[in-house]
């Protein structure tokens, strides 16, 4: 399996994985289920985790506590854009083919998150709800969390010719009017800050994957698969 491994500096006993193509990872329209489950069981048994979960993402700001449904070989019938694990071998699976996978674990390595971030997700401020919600939860604190941001679409190719519509003015340092293209990167990595998160606890795989043909793209292809980006405590 074509996959690139992330292990945050300090939390060994976390690990992160951003899959790539070829082979999709979602149970989408054209997809066949067979080979989805045999890609995603081969990535399991290399990455070494024991159960996947994963939802189905609807550009929302809905949030999954310690999913219930084991999902490696059937679609997800929960629906939702984020989830959080305290279970050792549990990896929470995001599937993206542009959006951002946003990776977040706790200092302690005892509490993970798993985010599916869309424009949209972004213009509801997804991160920061999301990182509030964790926080109350648990009882943490964001500044004792650490995130990384995934391959995702990168500020040379994210055209928004609706901005006004779709973002609006509260967003107009991000945008620029004579390209048309809108810096998600740093949106999220500000939307982090303002939650609470430290600058230098944030990291990012700054890899286009419009630019680049080893990823799914939505915008450069439209019919397309997805890649999986996951996270999970490890089992001693």
């Amino acid at each position: 399996m074509n996959y690139i491994p992330f292990a945050f500096p300090d939390i060994p006993g976390v690990a992160c994985a951003f899959g790539t193509g070829p082979d999709t990872l979602a149970f989408t329209g054209a997809s066949d289920p067979l080979a989805v489950t045999a890609a995603r069981t081969a990535l399991q048994a290399e990455l070494g985790f024991a159960v996947w979960h994963s939802l189905r993402q609807v550009h929302g700001v809905n949030m999954i506590f310690e999913p219930e449904f084991e999902t490696l070989a059937r679609p997800s019938i929960e629906a939702g854009d984020g989830m959080t694990e305290t279970r050792a071998g549990h990896a929470l699976a995001i599937k993206t083919a542009d959006c951002q996978p946003v990776l977040i674990s706790h200092a302690s390595g005892r509490y993970v998150m798993a985010l599916h971030v869309g424009w949209r997700g972004n213009v509801q401020d997804f991160c920061g709800r999301a990182v509030r919600s964790f926080c109350v939860r648990y009882g943490l604190a964001p500044g004792e969390l650490s995130a990384v941001r995934g391959p995702s679409l990168g500020p040379g190719e994210s055209e928004f010719t609706a901005f006004e519509s779709e973002f609006g003015e509260r967003f107009r340092p991000y945008f620029d009017h004579r390209s048309r293209k809108l810096d998600l990167w740093r949106l999220t990595r500000d939307q982090l800050t303002a939650v609470g998160l430290n600058r230098d606890r944030i990291y990012a795989l700054d890899l286009c994957t419009k630019s680049l043909p080893q990823f799914f793209s939505y915008r450069r292809d439209k019919s397309t698969g997805r890649q999986a980006s996951l996270i999970w405590i490890k089992e001693k």
